[in-house]
């Protein structure tokens, strides 16, 4: 019996993934097939995981057959839709001593909310391994036991801050990137360090920057300030409802909780973001800041 093919790595010395990077190679024939593909990035505890699994939801609303994949080792991307968590790909691997063949699709995909399949890709331990093969793997995966086949929107959830070319990954597979943000300065620092990474992948994968989704912010200017000197753009923006921390507390999504005009109000916007995303988002030419220069554009006096 096979075991899971192990990483390929691509070494890039003249710089088309940026100078230096080494990144987890696509095999072509694991390409997604006809779904549309997003991959949602952000600083860490922005709030990625509950903006995905409610546009996830808000997608099979607008009748899509949706599969959520978490990139997170903690995996809890998907347990709003789920009401708990799942076991990683990962998890269910060593239960069968990665011999992936031994797998069936219940193993490792969950169905949730309204539908929405769910698939938490997990990660190695701490400092042991490349989060971008689990990822490259749990593609691997779906495409074997043909579970993209009949799906029409794949998201994928990514942690943190793009700090490596392992979460990249997901890059390698989406047709537009999306990012989350509060108008802060840490959050936006984050955004622009991802915006860099979605451009280089850009160079040789289809990949394009989609926009700005501005979460748990009264104001946008500072947003606004960066889009404006950067040629993005901002694709929906939620504040900071307190019914949406109680709704990751309570294991549900939004379109859950009680609808007051507050939480209605965000749920059609969530919609609304989905039927725009569907519909096909703008490929943004965004142009990132260097660190230094981005340290003085948030800076105050």
């Amino acid at each position: 019996m096979a075991l899971l093919d192990p990483p390929t790595r691509l070494h890039d010395p003249i710089g088309l993934d940026g100078e230096g990077s080494l990144q987890v190679a696509l095999d072509p024939a694991d390409k997604i097939g006809t779904a549309k593909v997003f991959a949602v990035y952000g600083k860490g505890g922005i709030g990625k995981s509950t903006t995905s699994s409610n546009l996830s939801a808000a997608f099979s609303l607008l009748g899509k057959r949706v599969l959520q994949i978490g990139c997170d080792p903690k995996h809890d991307s998907t347990f709003t839709l789920t009401k708990k968590l799942m076991p990683t790909v990962i998890d269910v691997l060593e239960t069968v001593e990665f011999h992936a063949e031994e797998l069936r699709p219940e193993d490792y995909m969950f169905e949730g909310y309204n539908g929405v399949m769910c698939v938490e890709a997990g990660g190695p331990p701490a400092g042991t391994g490349c989060g971008g093969y689990v990822v490259g793997q749990t593609v691997k995966l779906l495409k074997q036991h043909h579970l993209l086949e009949e799906t029409d929107v794949v998201l994928f959830d990514v942690l943190g801050d793009v700090v490596c070319g392992g979460f990249a990954a997901p890059l390698q597979h989406a047709e537009r990137a999306v990012v989350v943000a509060s108008n802060d300065f840490d959050s936006i620092f984050a955004m622009n360090r991802i915006v860099a990474a979605i451009k280089a992948k850009a160079k040789n994968y289809d990949v394009r920057m989609a926009g700005v989704i501005a979460n748990r912010s009264a104001a946008t200017d500072e947003i606004d300030r960066f889009n404006a000197a950067t040629g993005l753009k901002t694709l929906a923006h939620f504040p900071d409802l307190d019914a949406i921390r109680r709704s990751r507390l309570k294991k549900c999504t939004l379109f859950e909780m009680e609808q007051t005009p507050e939480v209605a109000a965000a749920c059609d916007e969530y919609k609304r973001l989905a039927a725009l995303m569907w519909a096909g988002c703008d490929a943004l030419d965004a142009n990132p800041m260097k660190d230094r220069d981005i340290f003085e554009f948030l800076g105050f006096e």
